[in-house]
């Protein structure tokens, strides 16, 4: 069975049918074709990109100091949407928080995102300070709503 629960107005939860629900126009689906929401880091408001085509959750090396991160070296490339063998950090054991949900020891990868940033800029948007990627959408068990711009988070 799929449960909904739906934040009212005076931040009760209601129980609508087992999951919780980040309110329907949550995201917004900008000219790029990708789907923006606002999220907190830290306790510290940023934008991100739904992406379920990225491997992993990452936050732009100039970001860091914006989410108060603790940033760790890491051996590991990135690689992904035209750019390769980039140089990479990790930043462990963070809180992510969307609407009134929270989540806790979230690890981000640090990359350069100028690159993301450039193209969303050719579309006439703005910059993100990072992607949610699929490693976050599992862990949340999220159910990603195209239709209603929405997405639903365990």
């Amino acid at each position: 069975m799929f449960l909904i629960f739906e934040e009212k107005n005076n931040g009760a939860i209601k129980r609508i049918t087992g999951r919780k629900r980040i309110l329907p126009n949550s995201t917004k689906k900008i000219k790029s074709g990708h789907y923006k929401f606002s999220a907190k880091i830290n306790n510290i408001k940023g934008d991100f990109i739904l992406d379920t085509g990225a491997s992993t959750s990452c936050i732009g090396f100039d970001q860091i100091s914006h989410f108060n991160l603790k940033n760790e070296v890491s051996k590991i490339k990135a690689a992904g949407a035209g750019a390769i063998n980039m140089k990479t950090e990790i930043a462990k054991n963070n809180t992510l928080t969307i609407k009134s949900w929270s989540f806790l020891k979230i690890d981000f990868v640090l990359f350069d995102l100028s690159h993301v940033n450039e193209a969303l800029g050719q579309v006439d948007e703005k910059s993100v300070h990072g992607i949610i990627g699929a490693d976050l959408l599992k862990q949340t068990r999220a159910v990603i709503d195209y239709g209603r711009n929405c997405f639903y988070v365990k």
